[in-house]
């Protein structure tokens, strides 16, 4: 985890100081010094801040609250970010209006419970596009969006929470853009326009890597969307439900799942996040033998296109027809 941390945030910040050097003369150049940034702030993103926001990082707190200000420092909110995925997308997989990873924007359908629109028929065509914009959102408008939303679920209810929770987004958003936009502006001879083009890069690979990589282990035709009965209540236990709504991917590749973080071990992610991800690919055997010992599903794609071509043949059933999906 040290070798990674220090592998990525140095993939992220080293081309962001040679841009600010002002010395870069070279439009294909500074391109590339972006894109290599958003690689790096992918790896940020999926390989420390998870873990250190889940507590997995480390066993001290300390090294976990102080690792997961790397997500503020690539332009999105720690805290923000742990009420989303910690509680809501972790408590609530694939239930729709409770999982906050499937709450999407009325162009995209996600759940066999949320309306269809005739647009939806297109969205695995187009969904594409939203994915590769998403983190562009996610620094501008995603988080102060979400903390209003959950302070209307009756998230941050003690006094002044809310305003502290909004001036520190902002805070921290004035320190990113500050080092990664503003900043190259004023010092590298280019025009405005290459710079801002050459940003706008940097997040459509960071966009469309993550987004690609977190949806394609849940979105899924083998994966249910459980909905609760009329006492509010999901069938099963929790277990269950984390097994039924999740999949892993490409378990062979140690290379790919080092660069991710350990994401294609969602299974285990899942059923264990207090367990730093490191650990998944050894502890994934034992997982998935329990799981068919007790006749439970242990969902897994052989590759990571194969995982990206389920979810394509998913995102077209949720936008030719409505299904019901769910087992109880």
């Amino acid at each position: 985890m040290g070798l990674k941390t220090l592998t990525m945030l140095s993939l992220f910040f080293v081309p962001l100081i040679i841009i600010n050097t002002g010395y870069i003369g070279n439009p294909w150049l500074l391109i590339g010094l972006y894109i290599t940034s958003g690689l790096g702030m992918s790896g940020i993103g999926m390989g420390i801040m998870h873990d250190a926001i889940h507590g997995s990082y480390s066993k001290n707190k300390t090294t976990n609250k102080i690792l997961g200000y790397t997500f503020n420092l690539i332009g999105a909110n720690a805290g923000v970010w742990k009420i989303q995925h910690n509680v809501l997308h972790h408590t609530y997989p694939n239930i729709d209006g409770a999982d906050d990873d499937i709450n999407q924007p009325f162009f995209l359908r996600f759940s066999p419970k949320s309306e269809r629109l005739k647009l939806h028929k297109f969205q695995y065509l187009y969904v594409w596009f939203f994915y590769a914009l998403s983190t562009i959102f996610w620094i501008t408008a995603k988080d102060f969006v979400k903390i209003t939303r959950f302070k209307n679920m009756g998230f941050l209810n003690k006094k002044n929470e809310f305003r502290k929770a909004v001036s520190s987004i902002i805070g921290w958003k004035l320190l990113y853009f500050s080092y990664a936009l503003i900043l190259p502006l004023i010092m590298v001879p280019q025009p405005a326009w290459i710079i801002l083009l050459a940003f706008l890069f940097m997040h459509l690979v960071t966009g469309l890597l993550i987004s690609t990589v977190f949806q394609v282990a849940h979105i899924l035709p083998d994966t249910d969307f459980p909905e609760p009965d009329t006492r509010n209540i999901i069938a099963g236990d929790w277990y269950h439900h984390q097994l039924n709504t999740t999949s892993n991917f490409s378990p062979k590749s140690k290379v790919f799942s080092w660069l991710i973080g350990g994401l294609n071990y969602q299974v285990e992610h899942h059923l264990f996040p207090n367990i730093c991800h490191v650990h998944y690919k050894n502890i994934s055997g034992i997982v998935k033998k329990t799981a068919l010992e007790f006749n439970l599903p242990y969902h897994l794609n052989k590759s990571f296109f194969g995982a990206i071509a389920g979810h394509i043949k998913m995102l077209k059933m949720l936008g030719s027809r409505d299904f019901n999906n769910v087992r109880l």
